[in-house]
């Protein structure tokens, strides 16, 4: 045998195996694709990629709209607590009590009610950052110290 003779043979095998090679991998590729055509493929791809957009569109607003609310948030009241108490030792029981509502910055207001056999009265004390420019009973400050402090 030649060395021509050789050389033929054996780029005859490399194109054989390379036949081979290819034909497998389009098998491959079928079952990846499940059989859909070059342009069928291109279609799917590109809805995919307008989803992924608007998934992405999507995202942003809803940080956006999720900055507002915690925001918001930061306002409203977020922490209630009462405490019931007997003012007057020689009548009624724990009918009396204070309730303090605030936000997370500690502004709100104290509602107080005093009660007794002859009459009821409720008071509501503003608060801001904690503190109220009216004098506080001692069970205003303790329903403050609950709520402010997240005691």
């Amino acid at each position: 045998m030649t060395p021509t003779t050789i050389l033929i043979f054996v780029l005859l095998a490399i194109n054989l195996l390379l036949v081979i090679w290819a034909v497998w991998t389009q098998l491959r590729l079928r079952k990846v694709f499940g059989g859909k055509r070059a342009h069928e493929l291109e279609h799917v791809l590109t809805n995919v990629q307008k989803d992924l957009a608007r998934i992405e569109d999507t995202h942003t607003e809803i940080k956006r709209r999720l900055v507002g609310a915690e925001k918001r948030l930061g306002h409203t009241v977020r922490d209630v607590a009462t405490v019931r108490f007997n003012p007057f030792v020689d009548q009624g029981s724990n009918q009396s009590f204070a309730t303090a509502l605030v936000d997370d910055h500690g502004n709100g207001v104290i509602l107080s009610s005093l009660y007794s056999r002859e009459r009821v009265s409720v008071f509501a004390k503003p608060v801001k950052g904690g503190v109220s420019e009216y004098e506080l009973t001692d069970e205003e400050k303790s329903v403050l110290h609950k709520t402010y402090t997240h005691e």
